[in-house]
């Protein structure tokens, strides 16, 4: 009698422990719906309807999915990583950025580029300001609690920086496209400009719709000498589970009365670079991705060599590696990139320039502004 009722203690013990765990499951699974349908971050979505006028606009979209020009896995099995640096994939010291020095009132004749970290790069060009990729926040996550955190810290804030004509955004990943720098921002800018479906983003978080405009690849947007086009980039794009390709990744190519210039977004290297060069000519300064690569992921971002290769077809004057110096997503040494870059940009006799974070290059120093200040950390 004491076995049988000691047995069914058990049995009583054992249920009860699983209908917590079932309930606890439950909970966990109500939670992740209402935190990805509600939270802001996540961003907002686009319709049926608006797809097929994406596809009249000449998008490449299948299933209301965005597509490359060429078809790519995200994720590859290309063999083992060879990498230049021994160092760890962040550097042991805190990393000191350089003041900004921006051109209060740019006139037509002058240019400048102030590298902020990772992808974020500050541009005068004709008398207009513009920033690409604004990303000031801690952590590349839709909690700024947990995620992918920074290592080096925008030498700027929102507040910090003079009115913006012009936000650009290459595509919509965490690392590129940040609520909270975002909402901070807007009161300083005139227009965001965002590949097809971004906007759904942006207008959730309560941006006026008459200051965004969403752009196809190979759109153009003028303004007095300026021209801006959306062009290609090989890449992808979700910021949940269950988004994967819904929005629009491209590159950006400025052309002044003066000056040219490009930033590649993300994006492996593809038949685009070509492409590009070909339709408008070659650049003053490109401004190429040049980090989180990877032999898993080789099809959708590019090695610094490949990186190099592209501004070398880009007929580009001088390169300038961004997409490091910031976060580390990927398992190469944090300054692998940069050394790569410059090493292969040398061997290729292409001129290449590496500011500090915060350093502002203009038109008079660009073409010879030299550091390597990597070097001196850890």
């Amino acid at each position: 009698m004491k076995e049988f009722y000691n047995n069914h203690l058990w049995l009583r013990v054992i249920t009860k422990a699983s209908i917590v765990i079932l309930i606890l499951f439950i909970i966990i699974i109500i939670g992740a719906f209402l935190f990805l349908k509600f939270w802001p971050q996540i961003g907002g979505r686009s319709t049926d309807e608006d797809y097929q006028k994406y596809k009249e606009r000449g998008a490449l979209i299948t299933d209301n999915t965005f597509r490359n020009e060429v078809d790519v896995e995200i994720l590859t099995n290309n063999g083992p990583n060879n990498f230049t640096s021994t160092k760890g994939k962040r550097p042991k010291d805190e990393i000191k950025t350089v003041k900004p020095e921006f051109i209060e009132k740019p006139g037509k004749d002058e240019f400048s580029v102030t590298w902020l970290g990772h992808s974020t790069v500050f541009i005068q060009i004709d008398g207009k300001n513009i920033i690409v990729d604004p990303m000031f926040s801690t952590y590349s996550s839709p909690l700024q609690i947990v995620g992918p955190k920074r290592f080096s810290y925008s030498p700027v804030n929102a507040d910090d920086l003079p009115d913006i004509d012009y936000v650009l955004i290459t595509h919509d990943h965490y690392d590129h496209l940040d609520y909270d720098t975002i909402k901070d921002l807007d009161k300083k800018v005139s227009k965001f400009i965002v590949p097809l479906g971004v906007d759904k983003h942006l207008l959730r978080w309560g941006i006026d719709e008459n200051k965004i405009i969403d752009m196809a690849w190979w759109e153009e947007y003028e303004d007095d000498t300026l021209l801006i086009a959306c062009t290609p980039a090989q890449h992808y794009s979700n910021r949940s589970i269950n988004d994967h390709n819904f929005t629009l990744w491209a590159s950006f190519v400025l052309k002044g009365e003066n000056y040219s210039l490009y930033d590649s977004g993300d994006s492996g290297f593809g038949p685009h670079f070509d492409e590009i060069n070909e339709k408008y000519g070659d650049f003053d300064l490109a401004l190429i991705e040049d980090g989180q690569y990877d032999n898993n992921w080789a099809s959708i971002h590019m090695k610094p060599e490949e990186s190099v290769k592209a501004g070398k077809i880009l007929n580009a004057n001088v390169i300038m590696p961004i997409h490091w110096g910031a976060f580390s997503l990927a398992n190469h040494p944090w300054d692998d990139s940069v050394i790569r870059f410059k090493n292969e940009a040398e061997k290729e006799n292409i001129k290449a320039v590496t500011p500090e974070i915060g350093k502002t290059i203009t038109n008079e120093t660009y073409e010879t502004y030299e550091s390597n200040w990597w070097e001196n950390y850890n």
